[in-house]
């Protein structure tokens, strides 16, 4: 049986893959399902990605590095290659999400945001079960956001910003244990926010902002402690109603809470000014009424109360100087 070689002098290079390819042995290579799938994205894509792509292995050949964007890695114990991350952004793509990229079945990082994508991301996204970190925000996808996204176990970042999705948020996102960060922000959701969504024990940053979701917070955290690592809440810029439910203030590790622009009522419960590490509250442009309780005023950490646009008594006041948060995402990869 010939040796496996790994790393060979250049001098000899030529002369030894020659001679293995003869006696039909792999050189080192990428399984031949990630060369072909690459290949299929490759020929799919704009020439701003295609002319960075140079050789027949993703994964580099000889002299020839990684294609642009490609990070591979040795499977233990064997001599081939998997592709393992996938980042192509801000380049332009143009077209239907690739359907090739389902096939990359090792995938752990799918990075695909600011481009030009449309259609819907294919059903077959479940393929892709070691998947950590998918980001495809900033697009012009659309249809609804499949369910097959919820067998994705390993996730802990999701990332379906800026798009034009429509249709209710799937209640399977709450079967993906690891996830840390959901961003569903600027699109075109309606219905109810799944409350099965406060089942996800790691989750900290939760933002369904702009979109056209109704219901109520009560209804949203109703499942006896919900949300219990979640950090910033982001609601705003949608039609909920009802009141600010004073069982909100379990919510204990709450940093940001955004209810700005819905159609809320009813008083601020005294409660919710017991969050410890509460730092921004945006309750503008809603119905509310009554009086802000002075521990408000008194919280340790509030640096920013926006109240403008609601029906409170004379002479409430907000506290800091409003200014809209924008996150990017490098304050969540890791």
């Amino acid at each position: 049986m010939a040796p496996h070689l790994r790393c060979l002098p250049s001098a000899f290079h030529l002369f030894i893959v020659v001679s293995l390819l003869l006696n039909g042995v792999v050189y080192c290579k990428t399984l031949k399902r990630d060369v072909k799938a690459l290949n299929e994205i490759k020929a799919s894509l704009g020439w701003r990605v295609v002319y960075a792509w140079v050789g027949d292995d993703p994964c580099g050949d000889g002299d020839l590095p990684p294609w642009s964007g490609v990070t591979c890695s040795t499977v233990s114990g064997s001599d081939y290659r998997v592709v393992t991350e996938l980042e192509v952004y801000a380049v332009s793509i143009v077209g239907p999400f690739p359907l090739a990229v389902t096939n990359l079945v090792d995938l752990t990082r799918l990075d695909l945001h600011n481009n030009k994508l449309t259609g819907p991301i294919p059903s077959q996204i479940g393929r892709l079960k070691r998947l950590k970190i998918l980001n495809l925000r900033w697009n012009k996808l659309q249809d609804a956001i499949p369910p097959e996204i919820g067998e994705l176990k390993q996730l802990t970042h999701l990332y379906l910003s800026f798009n034009n999705f429509k249709g209710e948020i799937p209640k399977e996102l709450a079967n993906l244990p690891e996830l840390r960060y959901l961003q569903l922000h600027e699109n075109r959701l309606t219905g109810r926010i799944p409350p099965e969504l406060g089942t996800l024990a790691n989750l900290r940053h939760l933002d369904v902002g702009n979109n056209h979701l109704v219901g109520t917070i009560r209804e949203l955290i109703r499942i006896e402690g919900c949300f219990p690592a979640l950090r910033n809440l982001y609601l705003n810029n949608n039609y909920l109603t009802g009141g600010v439910p004073s069982q909100l203030a379990n919510l204990t590790n709450l940093e940001i809470l955004y209810l700005s622009y819905n159609k809320m009522t009813g008083v601020i419960p005294f409660g919710l000014a017991h969050i410890p590490r509460l730092t921004y509250l945006y309750l503008d442009h809603n119905q509310f009424s009554g009086r802000i309780p002075d521990t408000f005023y008194k919280h340790p950490f509030l640096k920013e109360m926006y109240i403008e646009g609601n029906s409170f008594r004379p002479g409430v006041k907000p506290i800091g100087e409003h200014k809209v948060l924008e996150l990017s995402d490098s304050d969540f990869v890791v």
